[in-house]
């Protein structure tokens, strides 16, 4: 491993750890009660996993945070991540354009689509959409671009995650298959994994700046997370939407004053609909902020 990427690892994983472990093991892991009623507002079959951290205390509440989650387009953030830190190590450059063709769009896809007679976009433009608008054509572009699937592991290995996993492209990562543990991670890993892509040494100042204001304007499914969060507090978010019921949030919010706050959202199963799964991440907001605020 070379000196640089050492640093980083290392970084990664003390941003992590601290996100991770502050408080001890048995509270670490006690399911919330309030959050456990939330669970079962969704009805039989569905699960729910959170995990919401303080960032300047470590308190942190929970409710099944070590079990595995399809991703969705919560991966978007790693991915952007990744961009940037290659970006900071001179190995590519975000002004770099990637080109595409009229049939490459896939569903959801606003950039890329609108963008058809260009035939390309920089990187920069393209990770902007990736994280704001779920562009799912963007994500893919950038994720051949960076090595693919395996690449991003590495890189979320380096930021001191052992659990989250990248295995497929957009759409194909979204089938949410049960028992199937590619493309997924766990509320915890993805909870510390957010905090130090957004909080931590991973990516340089500029960058984080950058992935932070890309999180904050984020245009999709504003309904989630970031709907439950007081007015007041500055709040992004990166959704992300998959079969058998996946619904998921991953959200930083700031209130005034005070250390941000890092929440994982993530719903699978049941026979709740989309808009009730998307009340009960308000809910989950509204929650957290009564607790920490």
């Amino acid at each position: 491993m070379m000196l640089l990427d050492r640093r980083m690892f290392l970084a990664g994983t003390a941003a992590l750890g601290t996100a991770l472990d502050a408080l001890p093991a048995a509270s670490r892991n006690r399911d919330d009660p309030a959050l456990m009623e939330l669970r079962r507002s969704l009805g039989p079959g569905a699960r729910l996993g959170v995990v919401a951290i303080e960032t300047g205390t470590g308190r942190r509440i929970s409710i099944d945070p070590d079990s595995r989650y399809a991703m969705c387009s919560t991966f978007k953030l790693a991915l952007a991540g990744f961009v940037l830190r290659l970006s900071d190590q001179r190995r590519l450059s975000l002004s770099e354009e990637l080109r595409f063709s009229a049939e490459d769009p896939l569903e959801n896809s606003p950039t890329v689509a609108a963008n058809l007679r260009r035939r390309a976009l920089s990187i920069d433009t393209l990770a902007a959409a990736a994280v704001r608008q779920s562009d799912n054509s963007a994500a893919n572009l950038l994720l051949r671009r960076v090595g693919g699937p395996a690449a991003l592991t590495r890189f979320i290995r380096s930021c001191g995650d052992p659990s989250t996993r990248i295995d497929r492209f957009e759409l194909a990562l979204n089938s949410n298959l049960e028992g199937d543990p590619r493309d997924t991670t766990t509320p915890a890993a993805m909870a510390g994994l957010a905090s130090a892509l957004l909080l931590g040494a991973i990516v340089a100042e500029s960058s984080r700046s950058k992935l932070t204001e890309w999180f904050v304007t984020s245009e999709a499914k504003p309904d989630r997370l970031k709907a439950g969060f007081p007015n007041q507090w500055r709040v992004g978010h990166k959704p992300g939407t998959g079969r058998a019921g996946a619904v998921n949030d991953v959200a930083i919010a700031w209130p005034p004053g005070k250390s941000p706050i890092v929440v994982s959202a993530y719903i699978s199963g049941g026979g709740a609909s989309a808009e009730a799964k998307a009340a009960v991440h308000r809910s989950i907001a509204r929650l957290v902020a009564s607790r920490f605020a």
